[in-house]
């Protein structure tokens, strides 16, 4: 069974310390003692840690060793529109368990109105699920949850690969506007529009700006299905070798 890997704010001369709620969840829930070992990441490197002390709002750690590191996959951001909070955020967990690279939240014209405006109250709430579910997946980096961008502004968003997520019946389908040659280094967006879709003014202007329209087939999506959809497909196609 893999050992449990909690993210650590900073490792300083071989140690490191977790404290408040996480602390808490180490002592109450999972009542850990002296001597067991745990990996951590400082979001930089994996290290294998031994507790050296758990009391109730602190946890620390000697670091034993450093772990090798997961080999490079393609960088993903996923260009978001807002959507009610309670599915937004089941999108940010599940995206960060596929391996998401950023998550950038943007207000479309047919987004809810008052979202954007209540999301700047919601990017701490955001980045723990992020956390907890980098957690959860053992991934060695967080995703990046980047403040909310007006449509304008997430056209300019820059990549090899920019998909414009499209429910219109006569966008190719994802896997065929994909290029041919994939590396780990290369960079795919995802525009990812709100439930009532995108008006034609949106489309237009991003076809414009150079993304390309693509569809993940013949039935309507919720949102965060066709994000996650999209997510894992790119994640696999990079995963396997370049035709």
């Amino acid at each position: 069974m893999a050992r449990r890997r909690f993210f650590v704010p900073e490792v300083r001369r071989g140690l490191a310390e977790l404290s408040g709620p996480d602390a808490e969840h180490l002592v109450r829930v999972l009542r850990v003692e002296p001597g067991q070992l745990f990996e951590l990441s400082d979001n930089r490197n994996v290290y294998l840690a031994e507790i050296t002390s758990a009391r109730k709002s602190s946890v620390q750690f000697c670091l034993l060793e450093q772990l090798p590191f997961p080999a490079p996959s393609v960088h993903v951001t996923l260009v978001a529109a807002l959507i009610k909070f309670e599915r937004f955020e089941w999108l940010i967990e599940k995206a960060t368990e596929l391996g998401i690279s950023v998550i950038q939240p943007m207000e479309a014209t047919r987004s809810e109105r008052g979202l954007a405006q209540a999301s700047r109250k919601r990017s701490a709430r955001w980045e723990r699920v992020a956390r907890e579910a980098s957690e959860q997946s053992r991934r060695a980096h967080l995703p990046e949850i980047a403040p909310v961008l007006g449509f304008d502004e997430a056209l300019e968003f820059a990549a090899r690969v920019r998909l414009l997520l499209d429910e219109n019946p006569e966008a190719p389908p994802i896997l065929h506007t994909l290029p041919e040659e994939r590396s780990p280094e290369d960079r795919v967006a995802l525009l990812l529009g709100p439930e009532g879709g995108w008006t034609a003014e949106e489309r237009q202007a991003a076809l414009a700006a150079g993304w390309h329209a693509c569809s993940l087939g013949g039935t309507i999506l919720r949102a965060e299905t066709a994000a996650l959809s999209a997510v894992a497909i790119i994640r696999a196609a990079w995963h396997q070798p370049s035709s």
